[in-house]
């Protein structure tokens, strides 16, 4: 049980209702920040419950009691894990928590993108579906190949789902051990196989210096022709000239994408103007059910590191022996 003073732990977004009472027993919430200065009264903190904002030293040094930066999802791309572990702080996230959410809306990106969902539902809306039947060209789904490029918890989960409509899965991904891979998905040895194989793309990679910009010219051009493609992943993996390059010239039937660079895109944004791609603002895993899994996962991982046990999802276990030796010495205030 913690005694004395209770941690004060520093929120990016407002505490859920759902939560208030289990983190109003646990903690001193301090947060959010305001539009002028989105980190402020981080300065007090000995946790941080971060959301998608950039985390870098100058963020840290502002807390010099920071001792965790609990990330809200799954990437910790925008959190300086280097500049943490330097300053011996711990980095944890939740990879279960966007799991549901985030696999159910790529599955819908799909299913919009290759029934044409858009240009059909506009068609009534502005009075010009009137023989829209014989204009209408959906895809049907049962049957067809459905290439994830990583086979993590949201694409396992995203090939249930389809699955159950009756598609094919192949996966690839180097860094997956093959004994996880479920039965029903076929691992590819590949990307380019996969590419050249899948007649929906759906990725589901980390962010890192060496994916960065994976889907180029070069990568859209491997694609089967007519291929959908589907990012729920992060917008830094896909260059976004290349793929509107790739659907100007028929070589993609569409995309969905709830991740883009920047983020939002600005309004005239081509992407935005297009029938054949649906577009969404970063909002995969924000159902009410997905925002409080992530927020109590989030929260937990802060309060182990605050009492001195180490989180089921550390990101930096090099930092660990430091961190629980800083707290045994200092307690958790």
């Amino acid at each position: 049980m913690t005694t004395g003073p209770l941690p004060r732990i520093w929120f990016e977004r407002p505490v859920l209702p759902a939560l208030a009472s289990t983190v109003g027993a646990a903690c001193v919430a301090l947060g959010p920040g305001t539009g002028e200065d989105r980190y402020a009264g981080i300065e007090e903190a000995i946790g941080a419950i971060a959301g998608a904002s950039p985390y870098d030293g100058s963020v840290m040094d502002r807390a010099p009691a920071l001792r965790v930066i609990a990330r809200t999802g799954i990437g910790y791309d925008a959190v300086d894990v280097e500049a943490a572990t330097a300053r011996g702080i711990a980095v944890c996230n939740t990879p279960d928590g966007p799991t549901i959410s985030t696999a159910e809306h790529a599955v819908t990106l799909m299913l919009m993108v290759a029934k044409r969902v858009t240009p059909s539902a506009d068609a009534l809306r502005t009075g010009t579906s009137a023989g829209y039947y014989a204009r209408h060209a959906g895809i049907e789904l049962a049957g067809k190949m459905l290439g994830l490029v990583g086979c993590g918890r949201i694409a396992r989960r995203v090939a249930t789902i389809a699955e159950a409509i009756g598609m094919q899965v192949v996966t690839f991904d180097p860094y997956c051990d093959p004994a996880g891979i479920p039965s029903q998905i076929t691992r590819i040895d590949t990307l380019d196989e996969l590419l050249r194989s899948a007649d929906v793309v759906s990725v589901h990679v980390p962010l890192t210096d060496a994916s960065r910009g994976m889907f180029d010219a070069a990568r859209f051009a491997a694609m089967r022709p007519g291929a959908v493609f589907v990012n729920t992943a992060r917008g830094g993996l896909v260059d976004q000239d290349a793929l509107l390059a790739a659907l100007d010239a028929g070589q993609l039937s569409g995309a969905g994408l709830d991740v883009t660079t920047p983020e939002p895109l600005p309004t005239d944004h081509p992407l935005l103007g297009r029938e054949d791609v649906v577009v969404t603002p970063h909002v995969a895993s924000a159902t009410t059910d997905g925002k409080v899994r992530i927020l109590q996962a989030a929260f937990e991982g802060a309060m182990a590191v605050v009492r001195g046990e180490r989180p089921d999802h550390l990101v930096n276990p090099e930092v660990w022996d430091r961190v629980a030796a800083a707290t045994a010495a200092g307690g958790h205030t």
